[in-house]
């Protein structure tokens, strides 16, 4: 009985203990990101922008390398430098002394990792990228350290409290330099003017490839479209959503512009009029319809459609329509 109730009270008591310890990893991580957001703003932001500059204007890659703990960094770094138009890849300081050294070319920039800036495995990149006078930019919290004095530039983090309650696992420090990659490669994104658009180049699976898609890919065009001049009798704007499918027609002027569109919904509203053979479709129809165009992406026509509870939009250019997405044609994208 003893042992059952110990057993029972540790189960009780572990729910609230490893909640405490969260918030205290937590809490601590956060107060390291707010120290270097601090340095950022009070001498850290120089040197910063100077690796900044040296990235973007480097004719070749940026080179990642670090040992444990940095090294995990450094390859999410690289991933994120490259999703984002910074070509990038990471090589293991220790695979670089076996022949590795090779993927570093005189035009690219070495971006190195090491919290205390002596790791042993880094000497012989470090040394390399001297010799061949390739850039070298340093992350570490020792700027006096040889990764520190070597470097052409010298990215030096605060000194934090690890999270890990012996002081010793990589925690706060890890934060702080994966905080620090990110900002690099979104101000080398922002320094370029990458757009969506080149964003989904390099994110072409999933639905974050879908949702950065555009409506041209997948809008229905051409004689797919439903779409009847202003003066057509509702008999026939009717047997056109039929014939089309897509339980709207879309009326235009004589001149082809857009004039507006009768949907399933305007049909119902209308279904008990008495008049209704006789009318044409301006009697009936939606005269200002929300259109979008052949670039916007899919995530925001998703967003349109959504928001304004809508199962068709309009694609136009030069107030013409050209095509018509369906809320069935975003559920195939992948983007819903």
């Amino acid at each position: 009985m003893a042992l059952a109730q110990r057993v029972e009270d540790a189960d009780e008591a572990t729910p609230a203990a490893a909640v405490a310890s969260a918030l205290r990893t937590i809490g601590t991580e956060r107060d390291g990101l707010a120290c270097l957001m601090e340095a950022i703003g009070n001498g850290l932001g120089g040197p910063f922008a100077a690796a900044v500059e040296r990235i973007a204007r480097a004719r070749g890659r940026v080179i990642l390398t670090g040992m444990g703990k940095s090294g995990h960094i450094g390859r999410k770094i690289a991933a994120t430098l490259a999703s984002t138009g910074t070509p990038a890849l990471y090589v293991h300081p220790a695979e670089a002394s076996h022949g590795d050294l090779g993927m570093v070319q005189p035009d690219d920039v070495v971006l190195a990792l090491s919290w205390s800036g002596e790791t042993t495995e880094l000497a012989d990149i470090i040394g390399y990228a001297k010799r061949y006078r390739v850039g070298l930019v340093a992350i570490t919290a020792n700027a006096a350290s040889t990764l520190g004095r070597e470097a052409d530039i010298c990215l030096t983090l605060p000194k934090a409290r690890e999270a890990c309650p012996n002081g010793l696992a990589p925690t706060t420090s890890t934060a702080m330099q994966l905080a620090l990659g990110d900002a690099l490669a979104v101000a080398l994104l922002e320094d370029r003017g990458f757009s969506a658009r080149e964003f989904s180049i390099y994110h072409p699976g999933g639905r974050l490839g879908a949702s950065l898609r555009q409506v041209r890919e997948v809008m229905h065009a051409g004689d797919q479209l439903p779409v009847v001049p202003r003066g057509t009798p509702m008999r026939a704007a009717i047997a056109e959503i039929d014939a089309k499918g897509f339980g709207s027609v879309i009326v235009v002027e004589a001149d082809g512009r857009l004039a507006g569109i009768v949907t399933d919904g305007d049909l119902r509203r209308n279904v008990f009029r008495a008049d209704l053979d006789a009318l044409t479709v301006e009697a009936v129809m939606s005269a200002h319809p929300r259109t979008v165009n052949p670039e916007t992406l899919l995530a925001k026509a998703l967003e349109i459609q959504e928001s304004s509870k809508i199962t068709a939009l309009i694609v136009v250019e030069d107030g013409r329509p050209v095509g018509l997405v369906h809320y069935h044609d975003l559920l195939r994208s992948g983007v819903a």
